[in-house]
């Protein structure tokens, strides 16, 4: 057996990988005219944005592991997960890149250049299976527990978080789910009571602001507990915030902006459109000025689609077409806060005094059950002006607040996906250690033991990549949205396949119901579709970023 990498020697690794991304991404910069020909290059954008993001991934766990070393907080499991985690990284943005690289021109003499014999055997050992199975032995030991090290401030957030789901929410999670009701008022009251709805709101509003760590913490174990029931309640507040921080008035910001930090307001993200879709910037549905009942503001009419928690939610932050020439394109929508009466019903209609009307349907969908995504139609509902997000100055800004509120829903969804996939790998874990097959337990064997050191390397990778966008959202959050955007597309495809592992990993009994794990499964579906699908990400989002010369 080849002896197992140290993790300083994967700094090899990393520099062999950065030196083949360099050469890519100018081959790409050059193919592309600067990123202006990306959709007649899709693949080798699609390619390299997901390379780009592999290497921040390992660049940041990089990081990671030394600041924990300085701190006196490593330990040895700990470095052999980042090792194999370096390995999976590392071997995916050399393979992501092998598989374009006649189209960017660079031929099998860079490859041989960049990583010759020597990297490639260093790269085998960073990716063997006696490495995966050695560290999946450490999970079965721990039983996937999430031990990783954080000061003293994010340690107590983690623990305050995780023992309140625990106690509130994991107990109920299945039952929300298999009867799709809808998440209980007490998981609301409570998480308000506990400031969790104000993590990221400036103190002179109401907030307790910790920063972004602690909000990502915080999502990161609700939805260990429930992804539909919990780990989403935030989400929604938190966009609206961003884009009230970003370009609302100094009214509007001490009207909201306590209320949402209190959980007293409750809100539901309205962009996305049944024609629509990911093309944002074409939405239809409509804005115009009119005065109702002796009162300036606007009727909104029109269809949205995907509304998440639609119907309990007390406003809806809106974009709409406030200009109506449809070619202003983006230049043309504005946000709203849209105030509306609170339903626990999959189905609700609300008629206004002046005969405006809102009606909304819950959509059935197989998993993400608990806050419901409602098809809404708007038919001269009307809003207040002072409800136009930025005011007057703020009419044709919509789409740029929205964008940079899903900037940090994308992170929050990275969040997200590393709660998801780090209760698929407990579950995983307790399962295969009671689970007896053939004579013994099935965590004995070696595929198991391989399985699940590979689930605890990409999740590694995650939380690496995801923690690293939270810290730089607190620096500079314009400059973080493309690292937002990273963390969302890598954590997402790793809850998918750490819930799908898990599942296989639990035979027949996987797809019981009776087992949290068909749920994960159900749930992490979801996530590299909302807040930016994935093939959008890649193209529009990441790539421009990365291509633009």
């Amino acid at each position: 057996m080849t002896a197992h990498p140290s993790f300083d020697e994967t700094a090899d690794l990393l520099e062999a990988s950065e030196t083949l991304l360099e050469r890519a991404l100018s081959a790409g910069q050059e193919l592309t005219g600067g990123g202006k020909l990306i959709d007649d290059h899709q693949i080798v954008t699609e390619r390299l944005a997901y390379a780009a993001t592999e290497a921040v991934a390992a660049r940041e766990l990089t990081k990671a592991v030394h600041e924990i070393r300085a701190e006196g907080r490593s330990d040895a499991s700990l470095e052999l997960t980042a090792v194999g985690a370096m390995g999976h990284l590392v071997s995916g943005l050399r393979n992501r890149i092998f598989q374009v690289i006649d189209e960017l021109g660079l031929g099998d003499e860079t490859m041989e250049d960049i990583f010759p014999a020597d990297m490639r055997g260093l790269l085998r050992r960073a990716s063997s299976e006696s490495l995966y199975r050695e560290i999946g032995l450490n999970v079965t030991n721990s039983l996937g527990a999430n031990e990783y090290p954080l000061d003293e401030m994010h340690e107590q957030v983690r623990s305050q978080v995780r023992e309140f789901a625990a106690a509130e929410v994991a107990p109920h999670a299945e039952h929300i789910h298999r009867n799709d009701e809808l998440v209980p008022e007490h998981f609301i009251s409570s998480m308000a009571e506990l400031g969790f709805f104000g993590l990221s709101v400036p103190e002179e509003y109401g907030g307790v602001e910790m920063g972004n760590l602690a909000m990502i913490l915080t999502t990161e174990e609700l939805s260990r507990a429930s992804l539909a029931a919990a780990g989403s309640l935030i989400t929604r507040p938190e966009i609206l915030t961003k884009a009230l921080m970003g370009g609302g008035t100094e009214e509007q910001k001490q009207l909201w902006l306590p209320r949402l930090a209190s959980g007293e307001v409750m809100v539901g993200i309205s962009v996305t459109e049944p024609g629509i879709g990911s093309n944002v910037a074409g939405a239809r549905c409509k804005a115009e000025k009119a005065v109702v009942d002796g009162e300036e503001g606007w009727v909104i009419n029109g269809p949205k689609a995907w509304c998440t928690f639609a119907g309990r939610a007390n406003v809806l932050a809106l974009l709409a077409r406030t200009d109506p020439d449809a070619g202003q394109g983006a230049k043309g929508l504005s946000l709203f806060i849209v105030p509306k009466q609170s339903s626990t019903e999959h189905a609700f209609e609300e008629i206004q005094p002046g005969g405006g009307k809102l009606t909304g349907k819950a959509d059935a969908t197989p998993g993400y059950r608990g806050m419901h995504s409602y098809t809404l139609q708007f038919e001269n509902f009307f809003v207040p002006a002072d409800n136009l997000v930025g005011g007057p100055e703020g009419e044709g800004r919509g789409f740029y607040l929205q964008m940079a509120g899903f900037a940090a829903g994308r992170l929050q969804t990275g969040g997200r996906a590393c709660g998801l996939a780090q209760a698929a790998l407990e579950e995983t874990a307790r399962y295969v250690v009671d689970r007896e097959q053939f004579g013994q337990p099935i965590s004995q064997f070696q595929l198991t033991q391989f399985t699940l050191g590979q689930m605890e390397a990409k999740l590694a990778g995650a939380r690496a990549i995801t923690y690293a966008a939270a810290l730089a959202f607190d620096e500079d959050e314009r400059k973080a949205s493309t690292i937002a955007a990273q963390s969302k597309l890598l954590a997402c495809d790793v809850a998918v396949e750490v819930t799908q592992q898990g599942q296989l990993m639990h035979g027949g009994w996987g797809y019981a119901e009776e087992y949290p794990i068909s749920r994960y499964v159900v749930d992490a579906t979801v996530l590299p579709i909302f807040e930016g699908v994935k093939p959008i990400l890649e193209l529009k989002v990441i790539g421009r970023a990365i291509l633009n010369a």
